[in-house]
């Protein structure tokens, strides 16, 4: 850190938006300010360090009111131009190169980034250019690397469960099949839990490849036994086994949940209906939990910066905030076990993933 004159740091935040981000902003501003501190906001995430660079001071009274407000204040972006590092570009075109340039001209002591393993990648592809960074876990997914939990999934988990016990009632009602789409492109956090936690009838993940037959079997089976009614959660990138991710017409991963729908319908009779959650999932006020993660993990980013710490990432290890290395939430993702506990447990109530051997 940079001695003898008042100290800046730049906050930022990139990818998708997740509840909480507002609460992180809030946290590095009073802690900073707390320090004697400038914080400058960088704008649409990283893109605001490139061209004419994108900023604004903020203070305290900027930051009033954020902790209970979705979105971010600073808007992001998903990348832009900080895709793969083309090593071949020239300093003046390479815009890492160009971000790093933009930190030390404006004076930025540290840089905090929050964000995914997206975010975090680029972060530590400035750090080893000299950057002095520090990450902060965000995805409504809970897949970052590194750390137990991120902000966003509490909230998430909340709407998708919130979601499940309304589609009971009308389930039961109508004595229908009702199918819910959650967020979850690589990873079945959420609709794991909210599976659980809203007492469905099959769980399917990506992590687990499902049987659509056996599905159909399981519901079939309910029937026979006087369960009238089913609910199945699915993430939207589950897959049935031998076969891939599905998206819809502009590209995007999704309809899963429909196609899953469709081949209920078909195969067991029963009337189903497809809700898909999608960006709900994303907006809103955060829960008081991640309301909490979020400012813990503003409130430490400041600290790490003030002991000299760069190149690392606040983490919730054990109910503990603690730094680990950047490189430890980059390249891969948290994935659910198959044979993990929440899994197995789920099993136990009977609760089916679509990959179990069953008679006709």
């Amino acid at each position: 850190m940079t001695t003898g004159k008042r100290q800046r740091i730049g906050v930022l935040t990139s990818g998708g938006d997740a509840p909480g981000l507002n609460a992180v902003i809030r946290a590095v501003v009073k802690a900073a300010s707390g320090l004697g501190w400038e914080v400058f906001g960088i704008e649409y995430g990283f893109e605001g360090l490139l061209g004419d660079r994108s900023y604004r001071i903020l203070t305290n009274a900027d930051v009033q009111g954020l902790l209970p407000r979705g979105g971010t204040i600073l808007s992001t972006t998903n990348k832009g131009h900080f895709g793969p590092r083309n090593v071949a570009l020239s300093s003046d075109e390479d815009p890492y190169n160009l971000g790093v340039r933009a930190i030390r001209e404006l004076g930025l002591s540290g840089l905090i980034t929050i964000g995914g393993e997206g975010t975090q990648r680029i972060a530590l592809e400035l750090y080893k250019l000299g950057a002095p960074v520090i990450g902060v876990p965000k995805t409504i997914d809970n897949d970052l690397a590194g750390t137990d939990r991120t902000f966003g999934f509490d909230t998430a988990l909340q709407v998708a469960t919130d979601a499940i016990d309304r589609l009971h009632t009308t389930a039961a009602s109508h004595n229908r099949v009702m199918v819910l789409e959650v967020m979850g492109r690589h990873t079945g956090w959420i609709a794991l839990h909210s599976g659980l936690a809203g007492g469905t009838d099959a769980i399917l993940i990506p992590e687990i490849p499902f049987n659509i037959e056996t599905v159909a079997t399981k519901i079939r089976q309910r029937e026979q036994y006087g369960s009238t009614f089913s609910i199945v959660v699915v993430a939207e990138g589950a897959r049935p086994m031998g076969g891939t991710e599905m998206y819809i017409a502009d590209g995007r991963l999704g309809g899963v949940g429909h196609w899953v729908g469709e081949h209920i319908q078909r195969l067991t009779g029963k009337d189903t209906r497809v809700v898909v959650l999608g960006h709900l999932q994303r907006g809103g006020s955060p829960s008081p939990y991640d309301r909490l993660l979020s400012t813990r993990y503003g409130a430490a980013a400041v600290t790490a910066l003030s002991r000299g710490i760069s190149g690392e990432m606040v983490a919730l290890r054990a109910e503990e905030i603690i730094t680990v290395p950047l490189a430890e939430a980059c390249g891969h993702l948290k994935t659910v076990r198959p044979h993990s506990d929440l899994v197995l447990c789920a099993r136990a109530l009977g609760v089916f993933f679509g990959d179990e051997v069953v008679s006709p």
